[in-house]
């Protein structure tokens, strides 16, 4: 059995079918500690209003939560406007084809999300966009970035080190629970 070295803590206290079923379990453990922040971009074409904005935010939102697993409360959502002037797709303006566009970033730590979630997610935010913005042209896309776990965080702490964190204060409390039993 491979054991991470981060769980190498006081291991002796937890039989190791355990141990490794607690870790092969890292990537739902993971989602549940508050490690797992997606921060949201989103640029559209157009000229911004706070009706409009507040929507975008608010249904961006609802659906990474609902079909990423993310949490409200940790969810970072950007939105910027950009002039139908100033926005090309094949040499030419969105003003002189006459057509809508949106590109949606949404970088999620790495291994948070499988790949069903995200074909999802492309598949429901580029709908969601187009019914909201209406008219848009083929080429608008969706770009999820899986960011590794060390080079991504918040509040100047990596998601590697929450997620650690997490992990030692979890194989703590089982090792003490075996201790007290």
């Amino acid at each position: 059995m491979i054991i991470h070295p981060f769980c190498r803590w006081k291991t002796s206290y937890i039989p190791a079918f355990q141990l490794g079923s607690f870790v092969s379990n890292s990537v739902s453990f993971f989602n549940h500690f508050e490690v797992d922040m997606p921060g949201i971009m989103l640029k559209i074409s157009g000229r911004e209003t706070h009706d409009q904005t507040v929507s975008f935010a608010d249904e961006l939102t609802s659906l990474a939560c609902s079909v990423l697993n993310k949490e409200a409360s940790q969810t970072m959502v950007i939105i910027q406007f950009v002039p139908h002037e100033q926005w090309f797709i094949g040499r030419r303006s969105l003003a002189e084809l006459g057509k809508n566009s949106f590109r949606l970033e949404v970088t999620i730590t790495d291994e948070t999300n499988t790949k069903s979630q995200k074909a999802q997610f492309h598949r429901d935010a580029f709908e969601l966009l187009s019914r909201m913005l209406g008219n848009v042209h083929p080429h608008s896309n969706v770009h999820i970035i899986d960011c590794r776990a060390t080079a991504y965080g918040y509040g100047g702490i990596t998601q590697e080190y929450r997620y650690q964190r997490a992990i030692y204060a979890e194989v703590k409390a089982v090792a003490e629970r075996k201790v007290q039993s």
